[in-house]
């Protein structure tokens, strides 16, 4: 009786103290695609992808009612980095469902301002809004119906401290005319949060010199992860595992606030499988620290996290096949930057097609029969299958009325047409490949499939082509898996080798294009496809985790097409719109949905694209 009554007065308190509009409730995934062109459109920065911003601590000021529900203290803002557009990820500021939309908006053409480093929060967003209203003079409407209705919200001053008055006054003021207020009056507290301007303290990712792993030793191989929700990225330490077993709790629990305030106690890996607990403990913490165990784990979520890349990737190398890597920051080719080194499963026995593929097999092998040239014959040859009549008449005819012939081309030859193409299938093997699809496949299986159904496919045609899986484990190596040569036959040997792929490493996309190419490169065709098939972004365990690695794979792209091959790509990731434009261009890429659609509508894809 006693917990039903406490929930039902948590239920109650909470809904009269919480200020939003739940019925008029905008999601950031309804608009992440209008956002996304806007704010590209208006100047923002390619490389940059949309996501949900978490929500943190302000230390406004809360009325009674807020501090009893325990509700208020962390608001979600908008702000930019290196790597992203950071949006709330739900606006229900406003019981009107356009205003909450053209919040997202204005934050979108507001933030597209922005370059460089912020300096001071209120100048700057002062700044930012005064240009975005000269620069888009069709928003001020927007602006200042949004502006009223917040306005409307943030608290009295003539309820506040006099400092506090004194600094919610200003803030008035720089919301109805920007630029108007030169400096914030200092108070003891910061201002409520402006839902107009980006954040003024963004979080940063802190850094450790706590050393990795190996990849190959991390729990990330066992079991499925459970994904957060909102797509939003936590902010992120590394430490060093604690080496206590358990301690004796000599406090009591219900002294503590928050999760955020107990520190010093871990959560062990094995505590307890209720991902549910888990969850609400990892969403409530603003930050969270993270370590490497070995052991298994209870409960297990998958999170964005906002970790700063490692020092130790500056190695140098030498030997091997080495290529360049592009430094967005640097605006240059860092050369000899990665090893490739290739990798053949010579020990992988050769095998049949499986037989839960052999129909659709058949299928697209009968479809793609009928892109393969017909043959020819080729009249006036010296030799061949059949006599060439018309030109042995009109020799016949010469030599009747005394005029020399020559009988060298009396024959003609059969021979088949030429499509004039060549395809380089590149597959991501990375270690996101063992998540699973569902209950029956991984991302790994669906790739297997894939590969095999496009080699049948492609068998049919007599296009030359070759497929490779490739991986990274930082900069050295990117390994790169030979599972058909240009000069290789398909058949038994090759069914064998992509039987035998596993999931290895990361993905250092870069590299894996530009290797692909150099062999593509050469191959004598009129034109050549390099068809890369990916389940995510450009990632690896350094700094290429990021805008690092998404600028040298729109990089790697670029020297491709350079070199005359036309890159595309192909991705089970339900996010590569958000990157794929940036990489590719508009029309360089597809999005699928469905993984398991992916075996079938990729050797199509390649029909569509080589008609």
């Amino acid at each position: 009786m006693e917990e039903q009554v406490g929930a039902l007065w948590h239920r109650l308190i909470t809904r009269v103290a919480d200020r939003g509009h739940p019925q008029a409730a905008v999601r950031l995934e309804e608009v992440a695609v209008t956002v996304g062109v806007l704010f590209r459109a208006l100047g923002g920065d390619g490389g940059l992808q949309v996501e949900a911003a978490d929500a943190n601590a302000h230390g406004a000021r809360r009325s009674l009612l807020q501090r009893l529900a325990g509700v208020g203290e962390r608001a979600a803002l908008a702000w930019r980095d290196e790597r992203s557009l950071r949006l709330p990820p739900v606006i229900d500021a406003f019981a009107e469902r356009g205003l909450n939309r053209d919040l997202y908006l204005w934050l979108a053409a507001l933030a597209a301002q922005q370059q460089g480093r912020a300096g001071d929060w209120f100048r700057h967003n002062q700044a930012l809004a005064a240009a975005t209203l000269a620069r888009l003079p069709g928003l001020q409407r927007r602006y200042a119906r949004l502006v009223a209705a917040h306005l409307a919200q943030r608290p009295d001053p003539a309820r506040l401290p006099a400092a506090e008055a004194a600094a919610e006054l200003a803030v008035r003021s720089a919301l109805s005319l920007p630029g108007s207020r030169d400096r914030l009056p200092p108070a003891r507290r910061p201002p409520y949060p402006v839902l107009l301007w980006l954040h003024p303290d963004p979080p940063r990712p802190r850094g450790t010199q706590v050393p990795r792993r190996d990849a190959d030793e991390q729990s990330e191989r066992e079991g499925e992860a459970q994904a957060m929700d909102g797509g939003r990225r936590k902010r992120a330490e590394r430490v060093a595992l604690s080496e206590r077993e358990g301690a004796l709790l000599t406090i009591r629990m219900d002294h503590i606030l928050t999760w955020g305030e107990y520190v010093p106690v871990d959560r062990a890996t094995d505590e307890e499988d209720d991902l549910g607990r888990a969850r609400t403990v990892a969403e409530d913490m603003d930050q969270l620290a993270v370590a490497r165990d070995r052991r298994a784990s209870g409960a297990r979520l998958r999170f964005d996290l906002d970790l700063p890349a490692e020092a130790e990737d500056d190695l140098v190398l030498d030997g091997g096949n080495l290529l360049p890597e592009w430094d967005w920051r640097q605006q240059r080719l860092l050369p000899d930057r990665c090893r490739i080194v290739s990798m053949l499963a010579a020990d992988a026995a050769p095998c049949e097609l499986p037989a839960g593929l052999r129909r659709t097999a058949r299928r697209l092998r009968s479809q793609f029969q009928a892109l393969a040239p017909a043959r020819v014959w080729h009249r006036g040859q010296s030799d061949g299958e059949e006599v060439d009549l018309d030109a042995w008449l009109r020799f016949a005819t010469d030599r009747r009325a005394g005029a020399s012939g020559h009988a060298d081309g009396l024959y003609r030859r059969a021979q088949s047409g030429a499509r004039d193409l060549a395809c380089l299938l590149l597959a991501d093997l990375s270690l996101s490949t063992d998540t699973w699809v569902d209950d029956h496949a991984r991302v790994i299986d669906v790739i297997r499939d894939s590969l095999f159904l496009f080699a049948e496919s492609l068998a049919a045609t007599g296009d030359r082509f070759g497929i490779f899986g490739f991986s990274s484990r930082r900069q050295d190596p990117v390994r790169v898996h030979t599972l058909k040569g240009f000069d290789e036959r398909y058949g038994a040997q090759v069914r064998g080798r992509i039987q035998a792929i596993r999931p290895g490493y990361y993905t250092r996309m870069g590299a894996g294009i530009r290797h692909a190419a150099n062999l593509l490169a050469p191959q004598p065709a009129g034109r050549r496809l390099l068809l890369l098939l990916s389940d995510g972004k450009p990632n690896d365990l350094d700094r290429y985790e990021g805008r690092y690695g998404i600028e040298d794979t729109r990089q790697a792209v670029r020297e491709a097409r350079r070199m005359g091959l036309e890159p595309f790509c192909v991705t089970i990731d339900d996010r590569g719109n958000d990157y794929l434009p940036h990489l590719f261009g508009s029309g360089g890429y597809l999005v699928i949905g469905r993984p398991s659609e992916l075996p079938a509508r990729l050797p199509l894809l390649y029909a569509r694209l080589t008609a």
